[in-house]
């Protein structure tokens, strides 16, 4: 029997997996397939640093030599500008550089699930969990299949870090599907992406597109590879009636910068698509079992989010199990203060990511703005887990309430039809 079984070799199994086998608790990373495997979410937050130093794995990212990114930079829709942010503005605790990285996730994966066993964690690839095992609304491990073969590991506790496909909080009938939010992206690789000059260069470039809810990412993969992706409502890629190249050609021509940072540029890979970008769980813990990273939610990945929700849910999930094994007590209410941490968080980002696409084209103003900058780059690196530091989310309600408000404001067309409340 394992102290811990995990769902998932992605970031957030990785990690825990890393942190549970440093303090001594066994377990096992059950992945359904082998690494490397392609993943989109290719940005970092610098938040991410302080895990990749607890768990040893910073040396690594430095050694693979992942594109550093310095910032991130915004370009408004109808003529050519640059709003950019640089992480240095922002000092954090317990990060001590002003740069995170810009990474192929078939590599990263690979590396964080190879350091995972290299730390002590049982590691199975290309094996599929068929369900989780309860006795007593007790989990008490996994069924899997192992060649045909149906076999079951037992466990103390089991952690469903299997990301979208979310196979313990599905068979528990926790998801809830997002009812603002209904975002489809396509995306791929280039080579020849104009990426501009200066230290703006390898910043994550986000666009605004002219249509519902629209962006594009702009991500450099090494030092010719760019990931590039449109994103807009799903309903805007149906009513297009369009192929995914056709589509995604019509938006990377609708904005001037845009248009030039991809004059040139040569895909290198097949065109993917992503949809169904939001939801959550009812609940993230239960009688022996947690769910962590984009098992437990998934919020749109405007600000590069996805990663850094994983791995601060494994951090708190580690410490959490530790404290629970060491107790004997695997109980709901004992592992609760996970989910009441995490709740926190990704609750913060949501909000954040509401308001921003409600505004959309005026969030520059706050990029821009001497009181209200510092607080941004704050939620951008990651430093999300407690709303009273944020009181910049206050001051964006407040300047949406002012312009709907107020007969003929000049700002009152530029905002979008996203609730904020």
């Amino acid at each position: 029997m394992y102290d811990v079984v995990i769902i998932g070799g992605g970031p957030a199994g990785s990690a825990l997996g890393s942190y549970l086998s440093m303090a001594g608790v066994s377990n096992i990373i059950i992945e359904k397939d082998f690494h490397p495997r392609h993943h989109v979410g290719e940005s970092l937050v610098t938040s991410t640093i302080r895990v990749f130093k607890d768990i040893g794995f910073l040396e690594t990212m430095e050694s693979e030599g992942f594109v550093r990114k310095y910032g991130a930079a915004w370009h408004p829709t109808n003529k050519s500008g640059e709003f950019a942010i640089r992480f240095s503005e922002f000092p954090q605790p317990g990060v001590d550089q002003d740069y995170v990285y810009h990474v192929d996730r078939a590599k990263f994966d690979l590396l964080m699930l190879k350091h995972a066993r290299s730390l002590g964690s049982q590691v199975m690839q290309g094996v599929t969990v068929k369900e989780v095992l309860f006795e007593d609304d007790q989990a008490t491990g996994v069924r899997v299949d192992v060649g045909g073969e149906q076999v079951d590991i037992p466990a103390r506790a089991v952690v469903d870090a299997s990301g979208r496909a979310t196979i313990l909080g599905n068979s528990l009938k926790l998801r809830e599907k997002d009812p603002v939010f209904n975002q489809f992206a396509v995306y791929s690789w280039f080579e020849d992406v104009d990426r501009g000059s200066g230290e703006s260069e390898d910043y994550i470039h986000i666009y605004f597109l002219p249509t519902e809810r629209g962006w594009t990412w702009q991500i450099p993969i090494t030092e010719t590879i760019t990931s590039v992706g449109v994103v807009a409502e799903r309903e805007v890629f149906k009513q297009a009636r369009q192929g995914k190249e056709e589509y995604f050609d019509h938006h990377v021509n609708s904005t001037p910068d845009l248009a030039r940072a991809m004059a040139g540029a040569k895909r290198v890979a097949d065109f993917e698509t992503e949809a169904d970008y939001s939801y959550s769980m009812r609940r993230f813990v239960g009688n022996g079992w947690l769910l962590v990273g984009d098992a437990a939610r998934f919020v749109d990945p405007i600000f590069s989010s996805g990663v850094s929700i994983a791995l601060e849910g494994a951090k708190s999930a580690g410490e959490i199990l530790v404290k629970a094994l060491s107790d004997g007590d695997v109980s709901e209410e004992a592992l609760l203060p996970y989910e009441t941490h995490m709740k926190s968080g990704v609750t913060i980002w949501y909000e954040f990511i509401r308001l921003y696409y409600k505004l959309m084209h005026l969030f520059t103003y706050f990029i821009s703005s001497e009181e209200h900058r510092h607080q941004i780059l704050q939620l951008l690196q990651g430093e999300v887990y407690d709303r009273e530091t944020a009181p910049v989310l206050d001051a964006m309600r407040d300047l949406i309430r002012t312009v709907e408000e107020t007969p003929g404001h000049i700002w009152k067309d530029h905002l979008t039809d996203v609730p904020v409340d």
